[in-house]
């Protein structure tokens, strides 16, 4: 019989896989059952990973290479940016790949806005945003 560690080794591929299953907001709120990113690795679209305990998604297909860490390739990596609706973050300017969805909530200049656009990348205050604090 195996120890703990040799179990927990044997199943992680399984919690990797069905962690690919959730919402981005449930996946937020579990980061670490995502697999590292790593080099030389294939990913498809949809692909969840922890990148310095971020979680970014993969927004087209490929072979990671040095140099293509999802922090600095938008391309092919997008920043999962929806908020818990528990917690209201910090805005980030996003891209096209992760813009804000209707409802979203963020702090951003000592207030509290609500998106009212789909795929809103604009700054709160600038358009499709509401003041709600």
């Amino acid at each position: 019989m195996g120890t703990l560690v040799d179990l927990a080794r044997k199943l992680r591929p399984y919690i990797e896989k069905a962690a690919m299953s959730l919402n981005d907001e449930d996946a937020l709120e579990a980061v670490q059952l995502f697999p590292k990113w790593e080099t030389d690795t294939s990913y498809e679209v949809d692909t969840k990973v922890q990148y310095e305990n971020i979680l970014y998604k993969c927004i087209q297909a490929h072979t990671s290479q040095e140099g293509w860490a999802p922090n600095v390739a938008a391309s092919l990596w997008a920043k999962v940016l929806i908020p818990d609706e528990n917690i209201i973050p910090d805005w980030e300017q996003p891209n096209s790949t992760n813009a804000y969805q209707i409802g979203d909530k963020v702090m951003h200049n000592d207030k509290i806005w609500e998106n009212t656009i789909a795929n809103n990348v604009w700054e709160p205050g600038v358009y499709g945003w509401i003041e709600i604090q």
